[in-house]
């Protein structure tokens, strides 16, 4: 791919190219407002040798573009302490909101190569990180996303003569760093790992530029990306295909008509298994945090189940500077303009630490399955992607533990009219919490649809019959205490 590069002859001259260049630069300013109607999120991708011209080329397609529309990621900053968190956490962090665009000063190629090159990758997690760039690539498309992808060649001696040029001046040589030069010393070992790496992700595609014609790399850049605007707004959203689910189910979960909902504890042992199970659990939220295990605890369940009650069980023992919990509402506008994952990205712990999710990403497939605020194509495609995500962070070593907190709907009935009478309590009913009991066959469907699709064997889900607060509590804490037992053992 870059061995074998040649940029194909243009037939323009200097100034024929250089008058080209300002009118596609015109032309991209004039998409901006045109993209912003259409709601498509963009991120340019400009990878390349060190030393190459990356960051004067993104000064220069920045340069005329109302910061309002568009955001510039650095991957040095953004890795900083990004190794506690899964390989693509940066980068979907970063992920621009619909109708803005993202200009990326290297990004996932980068990380990587440099990571293989330092020896860090064995063969099972050289696969997985192609793996994860593919399917974050082939995310963003599914959902709407317009990705252009760039690569700034240079030979080794261009390279060189640059990094001369800057450290000969005082002003200057800060922008050559070690690894710069240890780039160049290393430049065929370091032009096989791209090639390899480009070739094993080419997902979307890429466009090498010419790093040793400096004045073409804008030209081209300005062409491709006007290019390839003008045609995203005239074709419109894109309007991903359905694909088949890639996970089997775990172990078949019985029916939620099937589950005994008669269960019950006394408060004699209700009192005696919480103080224990407490005090485990206790103890073993210091040896993942020792050890640097990650642990997403996730609950769902009917309204009135009790998920809050046994979140402050969960919650008690543990200690506050390694926990966060996590209400999750209906998304704010920020939130709903970007991949419906990225809240979610965004509030995983770092390795070591507790993220306890009050509702979760399974609201795609739930209530707006159910309100029509998605539609059929994307919530029948999420259960795909939440099982992809679900399998990033667990290759990450994340222990997951999903609830599913159940109830009938007499239980329901009775609750709700508990807190409707009971002043103290009138803040948790609200009018939303009867209009989707009137809807129970229809989450009842999706509910059921969601724990066959979605309980996998790193992932999988556990009901928890709640008709019995206490009970569920103490079912819900064994199994903590279990999942991090079996997480936190000695090698």
């Amino acid at each position: 791919m870059l061995k074998d590069f040649s940029r194909p002859d243009d037939g323009l001259n200097k100034d024929e190219r250089k008058a080209a260049k300002k009118e596609y630069q015109k032309q991209l300013v004039s998409l901006l407002q045109p993209l912003k109607e259409a709601k498509i999120p963009v991120i340019i991708l400009v990878e390349g040798w060190a030393s190459s011209g990356k960051g004067s080329l993104i000064n220069e397609l920045i340069s005329e573009i109302d910061p309002r529309f568009c955001s510039v990621f650095s991957l040095d900053k953004a890795l900083y302490d990004c190794d506690r968190y899964p390989f693509i956490y940066p980068f979907f962090k970063a992920i621009p909101e619909a109708g803005k665009m993202l200009f990326m000063d290297s990004g996932w190629l980068m990380r990587a190569v440099n990571e293989d090159i330092a020896g860090k990758y064995d063969k099972k997690t050289r696969a997985a990180r192609i793996q994860s760039i593919r399917l974050f690539e082939r995310q963003l498309k599914n959902n709407g996303y317009l990705v252009i992808k760039f690569f700034v060649n240079c030979s080794r001696k261009t390279q060189l003569e640059t990094q001369e040029r800057l450290l000969a001046d005082k002003n200057t040589e800060w922008r050559v760093t070690r690894a710069d030069i240890l780039q160049n010393d290393n430049y065929k070992n370091y032009q096989d790992a791209f090639d390899s790496w480009m070739e094993s992700t080419k997902g979307t595609g890429w466009h090498i530029l010419d790093g040793d014609n400096r004045g073409t790399v804008s030209y081209d850049a300005f062409k491709i990306i006007a290019d390839t605007l003008s045609r995203a707004i005239a074709d419109g959203k894109y309007d991903a295909p359905e694909y088949e689910e890639s996970f089997s189910p775990s172990d078949p979960l019985p029916s939620l008509d099937k589950c005994d909902l008669s269960v019950c504890i006394d408060d004699t042992t209700y009192k005696k298994e919480l103080k224990k199970l407490q005090k485990e659990i206790s103890e073993l939220h210091d040896i993942i945090y020792r050890k640097k295990i990650p642990v997403v605890i996730c609950y769902e369940g009917w309204d009135a189940a009790g998920k809050g009650g046994n979140i402050r069980r969960l919650a008690k023992p543990l200690d506050p500077r390694g926990f966060d919990t996590y209400p999750i509402a209906s998304p704010e506008p920020h939130e709903k303009a970007r991949h419906h994952l990225w809240r979610f990205w965004t509030k995983i712990p770092r390795s070591g630490h507790v993220a306890i999710f009050d509702r979760t990403w399974y609201g795609r497939v739930m209530v707006e399955r159910i309100e029509g605020f998605c539609s059929e194509n994307e919530w029948r495609r999420c259960y795909n992607e939440i099982n992809e995500f679900e399998k990033e962070l667990s290759d990450w070593g994340a222990v997951i533990i999903k609830f599913w907190i159940h109830i009938d709907k007499d239980t329901q009935l009775a609750r709700f009219n508990d807190r409707q009478n009971t002043p103290e309590k009138q803040w948790k009913i609200t009018d939303e919490d009867w209009r989707n009991r009137e809807k129970w066959p229809q989450y009842e469907q999706a509910v059921s649809d969601m724990l066959k699709k979605t309980s996998t064997e790193f992932a999988p889900w556990h009901i928890i019959e709640s008709v019995d607060k206490k009970y569920a509590r103490i079912k819900a804490l064994r199994i903590v205490r279990d999942a991090l037992k079996r997480a936190s053992k000695d090698d």
